[in-house]
């Protein structure tokens, strides 16, 4: 019992100290998520207010603090929290002889650091995918999920609203990813990391961008507005779940933009109803009855 209990502590601290120092600039700027989460937000956000998509949503749009709070609560605050717990399971597998790369279909260690990254790219987001899939098709998770689409004026920071449930469930499968691949991240991963956070933050953007014939590789915030549409295609409990790549779709046929305005009504039917604040939103999913 010892044994986890350390583990548990050491992990805690330890990403508590690493964020410490990422605040104080004491850790390599690429690898400082704190900060990169900063610039990339102010990076977005002052293209949203100079080309703005929707000319008649103010700059500070409906529930933007709210949205903030939750960008840091999520990337910081949670993944301290949730740490330790993450540690005592790496043990309890390892303990079961189930270890990284248990799974693993491949091995791309050796292979150049671009073909890493690329791989590395293009299987955590098919992972993420088929997860955000899962999160509209079975109500169960869709009580959860419903926080990031109870968003009524889409910006950057709605990106990361998304209830801490989400993480629970994300994390496994993005860890079972890596395992597919030979339980190996490439060490400048960081790249991967912030190209994600940007391409989220566009998507959630006030700015109109489709990226031409890549549209059919890359998500853009015209394809992932209908993603938020109060009103989804007959038979359909979800259209374009895209994260980073808009390829998913296509391939599945989930994909939906029927037209781009930007002006189509986004959230669900009985979003008048859902919490407004923080802790309610957050407690919601875990009521009785609650779909």
């Amino acid at each position: 019992m010892d044994k986890y209990l350390d583990a548990f502590i050491n992990a805690f601290t330890g990403t508590v100290d690493w964020t410490w120092k990422s605040i104080i600039f004491e850790v390599p700027w690429y690898t400082n998520y704190f900060w990169g989460l900063v610039v990339i937000s102010l990076a977005v956000w002052l293209l949203e207010i100079a080309f703005p998509w929707r000319k008649n949503q103010s700059v500070i749009r409906k529930d933007f603090w709210l949205d903030g709070f939750y960008m840091f609560f999520n990337f910081f605050i949670f993944s301290i929290v949730i740490s330790g717990f993450y540690k005592i399971l790496e043990l309890l597998f390892a303990e079961i002889s189930i270890t990284a790369k248990t799974f693993a279909l491949f091995d791309i260690s050796e292979w150049s650091m671009w073909a890493q990254l690329l791989v590395f790219f293009i299987i955590l987001d098919f992972v993420q995918w088929f997860t955000h899939v899962l999160l509209h098709k079975y109500s169960f998770l869709w009580k959860f999920h419903k926080v990031h689409h109870s968003v009524k004026e889409m910006g950057f920071a709605a990106h990361l609203r998304y209830h801490w449930m989400e993480n629970v469930l994300y994390k496994p499968l993005k860890t079972f990813g890596v395992m597919l691949i030979g339980g190996f991240e490439p060490e400048q991963a960081f790249i991967i990391h912030f190209i994600t956070i940007a391409i989220g933050h566009f998507n959630h953007s006030n700015i109109k961008i489709t990226w031409g014939p890549l549209k059919y590789i890359f998500n853009n915030p015209v394809m992932h507005l209908y993603h938020h549409a109060y009103t989804l295609p007959k038979g359909k409990y979800g259209v374009n779940y895209g994260i980073s790549l808009s390829l998913w779709d296509y391939i599945f046929k989930t994909n939906y933009i029927p037209e781009d305005s930007g002006t189509v009504e986004i959230g669900f039917k009985g979003d008048d109803k859902f919490p407004k604040d923080f802790i309610g939103q957050n407690i919601y999913g875990f009521k009785k009855g609650q779909k």
